[in-house]
């Protein structure tokens, strides 16, 4: 896999290809329909199958105040991409002056310019060019101008199961369950595990702390049934999670995201890079009136956790 993040990085003998265009954040199963159709294609061309994304994400760029949380960073959906089939990902630097490109010059200059596309496989809904003007109907006609077939997938999920807004829409509620069903896959989060107040170590649940910020997705607060994974050993723990800010306690000013890995006080994670998975939601967040009850209740959690993932 290679991450082109400029017209310049794209080599020069690159000849022809098969092009998907989108987002893809969380690459959840509308993508991968798309892009398995796109990998068709690129198979019966004998050509290389390129991701067209954006870093950052348009809204970023045109309206920050509503940017959405990102379920993915530009690095995480590349080796997803990969992992269904993506040969090459060209992360196009989007600003102003990208916004303002009409259809036309996003053909020209991007799909057979740079790329010189045999074949591009879009979403059905997808629109591109200066204020949305382009869709695929547009797409197809400039494609017959310029050489290249172009399709748009119909998905059968709908676009509304299928979506980037939906699996954000089940974090926002705690529904991992289903944004798992969307994204064909458990949600995770990624991170290095830094020291936190080791409250938990005092109260006899050492935890992982992933620390978290406002531009990337999580679910909401509460306490989660899960898996952790060592990126680098890929080691695999059933853990119990816990997202918020600790009520009990005051609250903090960030949200954190905390793994208790079921029954082990021996591992050291400081500096380690991890994945925390979440399988189902235990409960929601509270405050309590005291340690006891606090301690009472995290034991409860484990026991729930351990029936959850069958550890």
């Amino acid at each position: 896999m290679t991450i082109w993040r400029s017209f310049e990085e794209i080599p020069a003998d690159l000849a022809a290809s098969a092009v998907t265009i989108g987002n893809f954040d969380g690459v959840h199963r509308g993508h991968r329909a798309v892009i398995a159709r796109a990998r068709e294609r690129a198979d019966a061309l004998g050509v290389p199958l390129v991701a067209v994304t954006f870093d950052p994400h348009p809204m970023a760029v045109l309206r920050p105040d509503h940017a959405p949380t990102m379920l993915t960073t530009l690095e995480e959906r590349a080796v997803l991409l990969a992992d269904v089939g993506v040969d090459h990902v060209l992360a196009l630097p989007f600003d102003m002056a990208m916004a303002a490109w009409t259809p036309q010059e996003f053909v020209d200059r991007v799909l057979v310019e740079d790329l010189r596309a045999r074949a591009v496989v879009v979403g059905a809904n997808f629109r591109f060019g200066h204020r949305a003007a382009g869709d695929v109907a547009f797409l197809v006609a400039a494609g017959q101008a310029a050489g290249f077939e172009a399709v748009g997938v119909e998905l059968d999920g709908g676009p509304q199961v299928w979506s980037s807004t939906y699996v954000r829409t089940c974090l926002a509620a705690g529904d991992v369950a289903g944004a798992a069903e969307a994204l064909g896959r458990p949600f995770s989060v990624h991170g290095v595990v830094v020291q936190g107040d080791q409250r938990g170590r005092e109260l006899g649940y050492p935890t992982a702390n992933v620390p978290t910020d406002g531009l990337t997705a999580a679910p909401a607060d509460g306490v989660y049934a899960g898996w952790l994974r060592r990126v680098d050993s890929g080691e695999t723990f059933p853990t119990a999670i816990s997202v918020g800010t600790n009520p009990t306690f005051d609250g903090d000013r960030y949200r954190r995201v905390e793994g208790y890995v079921l029954d082990r006080t021996d591992l050291e994670l400081y500096g380690v890079e991890v994945e925390v998975s979440f399988v189902a939601r235990l409960r929601g967040m509270v405050a309590f009136d005291g340690i006891d009850a606090l301690v009472e209740q995290m034991a409860d959690d484990v026991r729930r956790a351990r029936e959850v993932l069958g550890a």
